[in-house]
């Protein structure tokens, strides 16, 4: 059974129809959309300021989000899939966004609608990007945003719903 743990007086909110897996940690101040998947050893840990996460998002294996005490939030939108062992620290990601695996958002960046953000990327403190796709350490544009961005990132996030809804499903059927 997953780790929710209610924090400071706050308990996680968590929305309809959402997978948690049996090893994920939502600690405190986390309020988490309708239709989201948080995969197996995915850490939320909202002890020192809030994390905010939109419908239809999949926060997948290994991921962490966190803040900077009373410095920073998480705020994620809908369709986005933080991908495998990413971390987001007190960072900004808007909707229709996918996050590649092992890449790293800092503290009050703010990663905007329709961008994908490369495998092992690195957005800087304070960076503010405009739509696109970034890749490297530190992270630079690599391809001007575009129609066709946005939607690769929502299709990715579109194939966990799917994924999600196997999962649940096979719970009701044990």
């Amino acid at each position: 059974m997953a780790i929710i743990r209610k924090l400071n007086g706050i308990a996680p909110k968590i929305g309809k129809n959402c997978f948690i897996a049996e090893n994920a940690a939502i600690i405190g101040d986390v309020e988490i959309g309708d239709d989201c998947s948080i995969w197996y050893g995915a850490v939320l840990r909202g002890d020192v300021n809030p994390i905010r996460i939109g419908n239809r998002v999949n926060i997948q294996d290994g991921a962490v989000l966190h803040t900077l005490h009373k410095k920073s939030v998480v705020e994620i939108g809908d369709d986005v899939s933080v991908g495998h062992n990413a971390i987001v620290h007190g960072a900004y990601v808007g909707s229709n966004v996918l996050v590649g695996m092992g890449a790293i958002l800092m503290d009050n960046s703010i990663i905007p609608d329709n961008t994908i953000i490369a495998a092992g990327a690195v957005i800087l403190s304070n960076a503010k990007l405009e739509p696109g796709v970034y890749a490297g350490v530190p992270a630079k544009k690599v391809k001007d945003g575009s129609p066709e961005i946005g939607q690769s990132a929502k299709s990715n996030a579109a194939g966990y719903m799917k994924y999600k809804e196997w999962f649940l499903n096979s719970y009701e059927e044990e």
